[in-house]
Parts: C-alpha cells; structure tokens; sequence
C-alpha cells in the first residue's frame, strides 16, 4: 500500500512539473513551417496553421515592416497597439514568439489586460511609462520604466501601461509565443457576445445594474 501511495505521488509531482510546458507553444518538429493562410479555408484544422509546400516559400514570409511606422493613437484610451505576430508574420509559424508595438498619445493608457499564452517584455523606445502587473493574490507589482529600459510581464497576469508625459511615447513588446492573444479585461466583460449577465456584473462589481448598462454601451461587441 506504501509503495502504491509513493507512485501515485510521483505521478501527481510530475504532472506537476509538465503542466507549465503544456501551456505554451509546441516545439518546432522541423526549420520552418511558413504558415499557409489559404488552407484554413477548407477542412483542415490544426492547433496553428499548417505550412506551406516548401517550394512556395520566399524570403517575405519571414519579413515584415508592420511596426516601422506609428500607430494611430487618437481614440479613447490613447494609445495604439500594432502587432506583428503569425497571422501577420506567416513566417512566425511554431517559432513560439512575436512582437509588437504600442504607441501612446500624451498621457495615453494600454489598459488592464491578460495575455493568456505569453510572457510579455517590453523595450522603451521613447517617453516614460508607468507600468505594473497584479498577481493572484492581488499584489500589484509597478514602477516607471524610460527609455532604453526594460520590464517583464508574466504569462496571463492583469497589466497594463501608461504614458506618464505631455509628449508621445512608443515600446516594442516580445513574447514567447506565436500568437499570445490578448484579453482587455472592460472589453471582455462588457463586449461580450452574448452579453454576459447584467445580475452577474452588477454583483461582481458591487453595482446596481443601471451602471452596468451604461458601462456596456461605451463597449458595443465586435
């Protein structure tokens, strides 16, 4: 009975220890796998994209110049995100990373949000950002990065960033995973389609459902 107790311990420990692998991108099983867009159309299906024939492969499927120019910042919050990741970089595909770029109008706000498949670094290009992360336990973790600087963002935690200055800035994001998704947490509860349960929000929240209402027109679904 010892022993049988010991094993099934081992095993519960090394599902343990696999479970993080599990959550990200799958390893590469060849070089390149240039993602093929076009057979999504019909009746393959795959956890990604499929490849390309390697004939069909050229030297642009692996280039990109989507963050060479500003995004357009003037909209509610203020700030702009440009991705280039592989449904933009089909050379990205099985890679496990990306990138992107955010640009932030004067005082402008990436808000709250998740990346549910990645961890997310960022490099400041130019301004000054207020920036932190909230962890499980509601510890929020944050300070001011400048320019030329760095700041780490853990896989699936709530943060954000703000431009802290009258002038413009700009950061270029990295992420280990090819398509890391992202979650903007007002969207995602106002947007939804179907909506989710004013009584539901209004109880989350601590609200009456009136304001909930209200709250969910600025968030018309997409």
């Amino acid at each position: 009975m010892a022993k049988l107790a010991t094993t099934l311990f081992a095993t519960v420990v090394l599902l343990a220890l696999a479970a993080p692998s599990l959550a990200g991108d799958p390893d590469m099983l060849q070089d390149i796998c240039v993602a093929d867009y076009k057979s999504l159309q019909g009746p393959l299906r795959l956890n990604g994209f499929p490849c390309k024939r390697p004939e069909n492969v050229t030297a642009n499927d692996f280039f990109s110049d989507l963050l060479a120019n500003p995004g357009d910042t003037g909209n509610a919050v203020g700030s702009a995100v440009t991705a280039a990741n592989v449904e933009k970089l089909p050379g990205l595909n099985t890679l496990g990373i990306s990138m992107s770029r955010i640009d932030y109008a004067p005082w402008g706000v990436n808000p709250p949000h998740t990346h549910p498949r990645g961890t997310e670094i960022i490099f400041v290009l130019q301004g000054s950002l207020d920036v932190g992360f909230i962890t499980t336990g509601n510890k929020l973790y944050a300070r001011t990065v400048c320019r030329g600087e760095v700041f780490v963002f853990p896989r699936g935690l709530v943060h954000y960033q703000r431009n802290n200055g009258n002038t413009p800035a700009a950061i270029i994001s990295a992420f280990d995973s090819q398509l890391p998704g992202t979650q903007v947490v007002a969207e995602t509860l106002f947007g939804a389609s179907p909506a989710v349960p004013t009584d539901v929000l209004a109880r989350a929240f601590q609200v009456d459902g009136g304001l909930v209402e209200a709250i969910r027109s600025k968030f018309p679904p997409k």
